[in-house]
């Protein structure tokens, strides 16, 4: 979707402050085509009015004075992670109504109006709703989506009420006053208890409520006997699906209950209700037509809200706003209890305090505290630590070595990917993969498809196609160096230990062949350890300076120890076989001359492992919003070049290197 231009926007008189410094929603308005001004309107101007708080009325009582139409605008159906009351977060998209209110169904609204009028029959789009369907119901997302994953979920099998806060504007607009509300919630409780006798009932507080901001309108003494109160921060879809029934006045949670393949009971008035997915206690004069479960998924979710991507600054269909939930989700759930790192460089701890202390600061020490449970040290250099941290598979432009801060990192809280002797976080999510649903796997073939027509690969981007010498038919194999002292070279690779023995290896194995051999950057710039005497004894080309995109566009195979370069090649199509045990061979992907590890007895498809390694495994950091990303975003910023300059520490970096030949604490 493409942002309004200048010259289009309509002028938008406001008269709450929270238009004008909320920046986030002014700047949605801005690309949906109004400009947000204060004064009275003339002309062509509209009124602009916050759903139906009381600061509102000021909005529409100047709008009736100037005869001025009114926009209402209320937040979309996705958020964020927590509500606006509780934290400081801007919404990731807008509703914008030009003729009434979505949950006010004394009138008409324009949510309503599109699902009695548009066909919603496009083959096309209702495809893509029902991956969006499913892609939020498998990642637990809601309207605000921070919830602990460690909690117990209660027993399978009660019946689910859902509690809303006191002056709830939906709630206000399905009954004649507060009064009125608190009779109303009274009695869908008490039919509740009456069709489902015998069965728990679970009251679900909101998230406001729980966090003390606003009341509720159940109090604690109605939970007795077989009612009790549900408040912890548990996914509304984990709740959804261990409910035999659902009751509701006007709550979201109701609209996710259909999305669950629930029929709430409605006792209120949402958008939801009224077209043959509800049992309602009101009637919908105005809503004659049934729909479908994906045919109000689409209207609702992906045609009438106006979505915003915060990374590139633009509106977004609803897919990119489940990604950017997602992933920061993710940081929330991992990092809100706050991180200990164990003797991480110094040069590494602002970036790692930018990816994991947003929630709660990181602290760094020598000496481990007893009571650390969210302690993460530097790759395998602390065997007792519980998580281990190390650069992800799309890093940067530029070496670590370098002190290039990277858009990527992993955690690891089973062993770490390059040490094949134990299970890892990865080799247990490429065991899942096999199960990975179709959209899953179609996103992973497009992330393959961007990365190989870019030349994207972990330290680079963009593709210099320097020709190569003519083999004269000789099949090319491409050999990539190592650092000898990598801790994936000591603990994946048993029987070699040097490039000079792969190499040997190679040519002993492939004698007709023509051999390039690329050593690797950080060892070509005197950092680490790893140079080959002559290896023209071996290679027939030696090729520092072709980019690696640009050789595995041109090879027939590669032969590797456990290099990362192996897995840009599968990318790629081009055959490998490993000597070692890298995180890609024994799936079924590779050629392995190396005994492989009984627990990798699966195989699987290259999406099923990308998915795994790319998408599954890091995370992400977006150095242009400072925020947790997607891999689209970090592959975006890599193919642009907006990505973090190295350090001016180069010496810094020389000098850590000559300690790290002594110590598992300083390497990779």
């Amino acid at each position: 979707m493409q942002p309004a231009g200048e010259n289009s926007l309509r002028r938008l008189c406001v008269y709450n402050t929270g238009f004008l410094t909320q920046a986030r929603i002014k700047r949605i308005l801005a690309l949906a085509g109004w400009q947000v001004s204060i004064g009275r309107p003339s002309g062509d101007d509209w009124v602009g009015v916050w759903g139906n708080v009381p600061s509102a009325q000021r909005g529409v009582s100047v709008a009736e004075g100037r005869d001025a139409p009114v926009l209402r605008v209320e937040d979309a159906f996705l958020r964020s992670l927590r509500p606006g009351r509780v934290a400081q977060e801007p919404p990731l998209g807008l509703l914008l109504d030009q003729t009434g209110l979505h949950f006010d169904a004394s009138r008409p609204s324009d949510l309503e109006t599109l699902l009695i009028l548009d066909p919603l029959d496009d083959a096309a789009l209702l495809a893509q709703a029902r991956t969006e369907m499913t892609r939020l119901r498998d990642l637990r997302l809601s309207k605000y989506s921070a919830y602990d994953p460690q909690l117990s979920l209660p027993e399978p099998g009660y019946v689910l009420v859902l509690d809303q806060v006191e002056g709830d504007a939906s709630v206000l607009a399905s009954v004649a006053g507060p009064d009125m509300a608190r009779a109303r919630f009274a009695e869908m409780l008490y039919y509740a208890q009456t069709e489902h006798p015998g069965a728990r009932i679970l009251i679900r507080t909101h998230p406001e409520t729980s966090a003390g901001k606003r009341l509720g309108h159940y109090t604690p003494e109605q939970g007795q006997g077989r009612i009790s109160f549900i408040d912890a921060e548990l996914a509304p879809m984990d709740l959804l699906e261990g409910a035999i029934a659902v009751y509701t006045l006007s709550s979201q949670m109701g609209f996710e209950a259909i999305l669950a393949g629930h029929k709430p009971r409605v006792f209120g008035t949402p958008f939801y209700a009224g077209w043959g997915l509800t049992e309602d206690e009101h009637q919908f004069i105005r809503r004659q037509r049934s729909l479908t479960r994906t045919q109000l998924f689409a209207g609702a979710m992906m045609k009438f809200p106006v979505w915003y991507d915060p990374y590139e600054d633009r509106l977004c269909d609803l897919g990119r706003v489940i990604d950017t939930l997602a992933a920061t989700r993710r940081a929330w759930t991992e990092d809100r209890n706050g991180w200990v790192g164990h003797n991480i460089r110094q040069w590494k701890r602002p970036h790692m305090q930018a990816l994991f202390g947003q929630h709660k600061p990181m602290r760094f020490c020598r000496n481990v505290p007893s009571d650390t449970p969210k302690l993460m040290s530097w790759g395998a250099s602390e065997k007792g630590a519980p998580w281990r941290v190390e650069d992800g598979f799309l890093r940067s432009r530029g070496l670590g070595a370098e002190l290039t801060p990277p858009l990527s990192l992993v955690l690891d809280d089973i062993g770490i990917y390059y040490d094949p002797s134990r299970p890892s976080r990865l080799e247990m999510l490429i065991r899942q993969s096999v199960s990975l649903p179709e959209y899953a796997q179609i996103r992973a073939r497009r992330l393959i498809d961007r990365i190989v027509a870019a030349g994207v690969t972990k330290y680079a981007a963009g593709q210099e196609h320097a020709p190569l010498p003519d083999p004269e038919g000789r099949p090319v194999i491409l050999v990539p160096g190592q650092v000898e002292d990598d801790a994936s070279v000591i603990l994946g690779s048993p029987e070699l230990k040097s490039n000079a023995a792969l190499l040997a290896r190679v040519r002993d194995a492939n004698a007709d062949a023509m051999i390039l051999y690329k050593p690797h950057p950080d060892v070509v710039a005197g950092l680490r350890p790893g140079s080959v005497e002559t290896p023209e004894r071996w290679a027939d080309h030696i090729v520092p300076d072709h980019s690696m995109a640009s050789l595995l566009e041109q090879v027939d195979a590669v032969w590797t120890m456990t290099s990362l370069t192996g897995f840009e090649a599968l990318l790629r199509g081009v055959p490998v076989t490993t000597l070692g045990v890298p995180f890609y061979a024994g799936w079924g992907l590779t050629t392995d001359l190396c005994p492989i590890p009984d627990h990798r007895d699966q195989m699987v498809r290259l999406e099923q492992m990308v998915h795994a390694a790319l998408i599954d495994y890091p995370r992400y950091y977006d150095p242009v919003t400072r925020q947790p990303c997607p891999v689209e975003v970090a592959l975006d910023r890599l193919i642009s070049g907006k990505t973090a300059q190295p350090s001016s520490l180069r010496l810094l970096a020389k000098a850590q290197g000559l300690l790290a030949s002594y110590s598992w604490i300083w390497r990779r």
